[in-house]
Formats: C-alpha cells, sequence, structure tokens
C-alpha cells in the first residue's frame, strides 16, 4: 500500500521539477528564481553560490544570454525526504555576446533541498566543464606532469 502523503510529495516535486524545466526554456530569468526561496542558493560546479532570488536571476540570465537558444530538458527526478536529484540536458547555440557561434549538449544534475512550502532552498548543480569547454571550441588545458622523486 502507498502512503498517500508521500504520493502527493512526489507529485509537487514532480510538478516544481517540470515547471523550473519550462522556466529555464522561457529566457525569463527571474522566473527560474521564483522557484526559490527568497534567501535560496544555486551552486553551480563548486562555484561560489548565488543567494537569494537576485542572484539567482543573474545566474540565470548568464546562460539565457549566451544561449538565446536555449532549451533545457527534464531527463529524471529522484526524490529522497526533503532532498530531490533533478537531472536535466541542455542544449544551445552559444550566439550571445562574444560567443563562439558553436552548438552545445551537456547534462548534469541539481541536488535540492526542499522548503516546507515547497520551494528550492539550495541547489548544488553539477556538470562537466570540460566538456561544455570543448563544445564551445575552447581549448581544455592538459593537466601539468607530475613530478616524480626517486629514493635511493
Amino acid at each position: 500500500m502507498t502512503d498517500p502523503k508521500t504520493d502527493s510529495t512526489t507529485d509537487q516535486l514532480r510538478n516544481l521539477a517540470e515547471s523550473y524545466t519550462a522556466a529555464w526554456c522561457s529566457q525569463n530569468a527571474a522566473s527560474v528564481a521564483s522557484f526559490y526561496a527568497p534567501d535560496g542558493s544555486l551552486t553551480i560546479n563548486d562555484g561560489p553560490p548565488a543567494v537569494g532570488r537576485p542572484a539567482i536571476t543573474e545566474a540565470a540570465q548568464g546562460f539565457m544570454t549566451s544561449f538565446p537558444d536555449m532549451k533545457v530538458f527534464m531527463d529524471n527526478l529522484t526524490i529522497n525526504g526533503e532532498r530531490a536529484v533533478y537531472h536535466w540536458t541542455l542544449q544551445g547555440t552559444n550566439t550571445g555576446p562574444g560567443g563562439t557561434g558553436k552548438r552545445v549538449r551537456i547534462s548534469g544534475f541539481e541536488q535540492w533541498r526542499i522548503t516546507a512550502d515547497g520551494l528550492i532552498a539550495e541547489s548544488k548543480g553539477h556538470f562537466d566543464s570540460d566538456a561544455y569547454q570543448r563544445q564551445l571550441g575552447h581549448p581544455i588545458p592538459s593537466p601539468s606532469p607530475k613530478s616524480v622523486s626517486h629514493r635511493d
């Protein structure tokens, strides 16, 4: 027998994720930020967190400006209590200011902590930045050779 409360929470989180995906496709960065608690945070690839809706709007706008034709697809959503993992794929052409004109397709995920009122309190996003840079046509520095020491 399933727990109706758990089913309801799952449905609410799935609806949140689907609407969040649509917001990323909207070219309206403030609509992305509206899914976050007023003091919520978005961290991308262990960078400094964007804290609060104005900062989250700015972070989303950076992607939207760089990729005017950006589309985001929800690949999966897994839920564990007040935490959820949102898997996504982004595709678009880097034709914004200073863009390379290259098309990119990257997949990643966000680890969400959800507030009691159903907003994102914290999102920790991850994607392969080397693959992203390669697709943009930017060279990826080779790792420096490790020094080897010999002991006699």
